[in-house]
């Protein structure tokens, strides 16, 4: 985890550097004695190599810098004061696509090959193909504008999460259908499954007991990276729907080369990552035993 945290910053750092133009390129008011002032100020006047090892430090000691546009203030500051918004976002999508996903698709698995199945299959790839931000466009106009149902925009409660929430978890609630139902299919034509029948269990206990949690193992996989995306913020939705979040932070952060502040989310979100993809691999032992006796015997 370490070593890929640190390779992250590296690259993230010098790639930063390569972007056109800096952070004063929009400050046409800004003598180039007064930016050669702020430059000092924030050591951008400094060798890149000397840059590199000053942030590396910081970053040691959770100090991520001073943002240049968000009137100086510190990154972490920034973050923490938007991460709410984001997080509350990501976490209701993701809530609402994996509970959704998992119906539909055991569902669909259930009664495989019949029209159940094909619907909801058909379903799973619109569902996917869409792109969330043409779904926020549509529930906008025809849930908000046309039937007044639902706020359009703004982050002022619950009810003003309900449509980026939707546009959001769709795209989770069709990848996990998809999952849920290919591997039901193939664990309700296992042996184990025929066992289960010939003992006279019965079908709901058969597919909640048995088939569903054996399905759920690559399901894991897909909800970690999902839900950390979800969590560090949509770009788009976010702007969509002016919501407060990291998204529109990290936009506005690159279009001025606030440099930062882009590595101040990267980070958040590499961080984020590394860490499901531990929890993960410890969720796979408690969903299946057998995964830690094989584990255990290997070593």
């Amino acid at each position: 985890m370490i070593l890929t945290l640190f390779l992250v910053a590296t690259l993230t750092f010098f790639l930063m550097k390569l972007m056109p133009g800096t952070p004063f390129t929009n400050q046409q008011k800004m003598t180039a004695e007064q930016i050669q002032i702020v430059n000092e100020q924030y050591g951008l006047n400094k060798p890149i190599w000397q840059q590199y090892l000053l942030y590396l430090a910081g970053m040691v000691h959770g100090d991520f810098g001073t943002s240049f546009q968000f009137s100086n203030q510190p990154v972490s500051y920034l973050i923490a004061s938007r991460i709410g918004a984001s997080a509350q976002l990501g976490v209701q999508a993701m809530i609402f696509g994996v509970f959704f996903g998992i119906i539909i698709g055991s569902v669909a698995a259930i009664n495989r090959n019949t029209w159940i199945d094909t619907t909801a299959t058909v379903l799973s790839i619109i569902g996917k193909s869409v792109p969330n931000f043409v779904l926020a466009v549509l529930l906008q106009y025809y849930i908000a504008l046309k039937l007044g149902w639902l706020p359009v925009a703004d982050w002022n409660g619950f009810v003003y999460t309900i449509l980026p929430t939707i546009a959001l978890g769709v795209g989770p609630l069709a990848e996990t259908s998809r999952f849920v139902r290919t591997g039901m299919v193939d664990v309700l034509n296992s042996d184990y499954i025929e066992l289960a029948r010939a003992k006279g269990l019965s079908k709901f206990g058969i597919v909640y007991h048995h088939a569903l949690r054996n399905s759920l193992i690559p399901l894991v996989t897909l909800i970690g990276p999902y839900t950390v995306a979800l969590m560090t913020g949509s770009m788009v939705i976010e702007n969509i729907f002016s919501i407060p979040g990291i998204g529109e932070q990290f936009v506005k952060s690159i279009t001025t080369n606030d440099y930062p502040t882009i590595m101040g989310v990267t980070m958040l979100f590499s961080t984020g990552l590394v860490l499901v993809i531990l929890l993960t691999d410890i969720i796979y032992g408690i969903i299946d035993p057998r995964i830690r006796l094989t584990g255990g015997s290997g070593e």
